[in-house]
């Protein structure tokens, strides 16, 4: 199996060149260089290269293990996972009040991306501990703030995030764990499932985010309230004192990412676990959402790193593997000489130039809504909240393609686990599932995001796309490009009929009408990297940045993005314009055996 390489170049090139991170510096106290960028992501790639990677496999064949009621990860992990705090890693973006660096959440994506790629099942836990912080920051007192974030940001401690249960999974309304006050604390008593590093040796202590109800709580998500419920409880110094009553159950046999502990984890199998109340009483839901929207577009990020370390793998596998011969039969060739191989990997790389685009896209988005004026912030609180489940869904479901693309391109052997590309499809398989399935992003999109405000926000954005397409293409005189912008102009029309038949129906039937949902995520997605890779052409073309080589390589990206890739669209526009009726007269006497 190949070595991991952090990929800085197309990182920076999609993070400052087409992102726009430079956007960030008329809004920040200090400006960020280029130079100060590439410092910080440099010294991320060695930690991504030399300590997180070269535990990947060995993780994924170790797994954890429960041992006297505590979760055991696989070698390797505390050891790595001491060096990534050590260095400061966790507290990137986070909140300087509470110890953190203050940079923009754009540029810890771009770390992230190299964590991610190098080993998905580690990067995990950081992950979550993102999202636990940015809930307790949002919704939490004071008191809380103070006890829980300095450690969190820190990284000493970690949190968790705890809410499906047996009879509740996506459904969070049949919630049944239950929160019973005690003064100014609560006793819970419930079991939850699916718990993502719910126990674990790498920190002191873990901060479990738990959804449950009080006793005289409404029925249904409008009686969820949100807890933070310590692995060990804090003396009124805010040291570690007792254990409280939670512990893990089991951990999950998977089909991949073994080495991350999927735990079932038991509260109140005593006298209850105690736990503090995160914002208001049955308001909890609320508060999880701010966990899970950052969870989401970090789902979307894996997709993305897990592409590129299929795809790194593929193409050292490609260039060192001889079989057949030369065009001219003349000599025995390395099988990226053959062009099925080179359609392959040039599927790969391609829509991971989009890919990688649209998730520093939406990154920037997040930290332009934090730091722009109040009256911008709007705009761009509503871009990002349309591109949250696209990042998610479409991304999750490409990585889906790429990653079984790299065990093609090695034929037989990739389908040994050995040569370690199987473990990227068995580990991307869990992507489109977790921090809401695929099929719950396009409903969030078709519902919350474009009938929630009548189409006002994917029409912005739709024109404002369109008018940068417009000024791309009066500035050049690149045949290539022009082509291009013509293409993913004639993709956005498409999209615009789509979403606003797709609305008419929401407005007349918003059950039968989520039929189209999925389609629209895709036709979206598929559009949205066709915009940022033709923005990524022209950046290219006038780079004094990129090599000749590298200029080549976007270009031939973005050349069969648009006449590969692209063309999909047809497909998921046609069945919105057409195939509703077959996916609305569907009933359970549709299939029988």
């Amino acid at each position: 199996m190949s070595d991991y390489r952090y990929p800085l170049n197309d990182i920076t090139f999609s993070l400052l060149h087409v992102a726009g991170f430079s956007r960030l510096n008329t809004l920040l106290e200090d400006d960020i260089s280029e130079d100060l960028i590439d410092a910080i992501l440099n010294e991320a790639g060695k930690l991504c290269e030399q300590v997180i990677a070269p535990i990947n496999h060995s993780g994924d064949q170790e797994g954890s293990v429960i041992v006297d009621g505590e979760v055991h990860e696989a070698k390797g992990f505390r050891e790595a996972f001491d060096a990534y705090v050590e260095g400061g890693w966790g507290g990137l973006s986070g909140s300087e009040e509470y110890g953190g660096q203050g940079l923009p959440f754009s540029l810890s994506a771009a770390v992230s991306e190299g964590v991610q790629s190098a080993n998905l099942a580690f990067s995990l836990c950081p992950l979550l501990n993102q999202g636990a912080i940015e809930a307790i920051e949002t919704h939490a007192n004071e008191s809380l703030k103070s006890l829980y974030l300095p450690k969190m940001i820190s990284g000493e401690w970690v949190g968790s995030m705890n809410l499906t249960e047996p009879a509740a999974g996506s459904d969070l309304a049949a919630i049944q764990t239950k929160a019973i006050p005690d003064g100014d604390q609560y006793r819970i008593f419930g079991q939850k499932i699916f718990i993502t590093w719910g126990d674990h040796q790498m920190t002191e202590n873990i901060v479990h985010l738990v959804l449950a109800r009080l006793p005289d709580a409404p029925e249904g998500v409008k009686g969820i309230s949100l807890f933070i419920v310590p692995k060990f409880l804090l003396d009124q110094e805010g040291n570690l004192a007792t254990r409280n009553d939670v512990v893990p159950v089991s951990v999950e046999k998977k089909l991949g990412i073994h080495a991350s502990p999927t735990c079932i984890m038991s509260f109140g199998d005593n006298d209850g676990a105690i736990g503090y109340l995160v914002g208001q009483e049955n308001r909890g839901l609320m508060a999880m959402f701010t966990m899970m929207n950052n969870a989401r577009q970090g789902v979307g990020l894996q997709g993305l790193a897990i592409s590129e370390r299929a795809y790194q793998q593929a193409l050292d596998y490609a260039r060192e593997r001889k079989q057949g011969i030369s065009a001219d039969r003349s000599r025995k060739v390395e099988i990226i000489e053959h062009p099925d191989v080179l359609r392959m990997l040039m599927m790969m790389k391609s829509q991971i130039d989009a890919m990688r685009s649209l998730v520093y896209t939406a990154a920037v988005e997040i930290d332009l809504a934090n730091l722009t004026e109040e009256e911008q912030q709007a705009k761009h609180a509503e871009r990002c909240s349309i591109f949250t489940p696209i990042v998610k869904g479409w991304i999750t479901e490409q990585a889906q393609e790429v990653t079984s693309l790299a065990i093609q391109v090695h034929g037989g052997v990739g389908f040994i686990e050995e040569t370690g590309v199987a473990q990227h499809a068995r580990d991307a398989r869990i992507l489109p599932i977790y921090e809401g399935t695929n099929g719950i992003q396009a409903l969030d999109l078709i519902g919350r995001k474009l009938q929630g405000d009548q189409g006002e926000g994917v029409r912005s954005l739709l024109k404002d796309i369109t008018s940068e397409l417009s000024m791309l293409e009066k500035s050049s005189e690149v045949d290539s490009l022009l082509v291009n912008i013509s293409c993913v102009k004639r993709v956005l029309q498409d999209v615009d009929r789509a979403q606003g038949v797709c609305l008419e129906r929401m407005n007349k039937d918003s059950v039968t009408a989520t039929g189209s949902a999925y389609s629209l995520m895709m036709l979206m997605g598929y559009a949205l990297g066709g915009w940022l890779q033709v923005k990524a052409q022209a950046k290219a073309l006038t780079s004094d940045v990129l090599s000749d080589v590298q200029k080549a390589s976007w270009n031939q990206s973005v050349d069969f993005y648009c006449q590969h890739i692209l063309p999909r669209t047809t497909g998921y526009y046609q069945a919105i314009m057409s195939g509703n009726e077959s996916i609305s007269s569907l009933s359970t006497s549709s299939f029988f055996r």
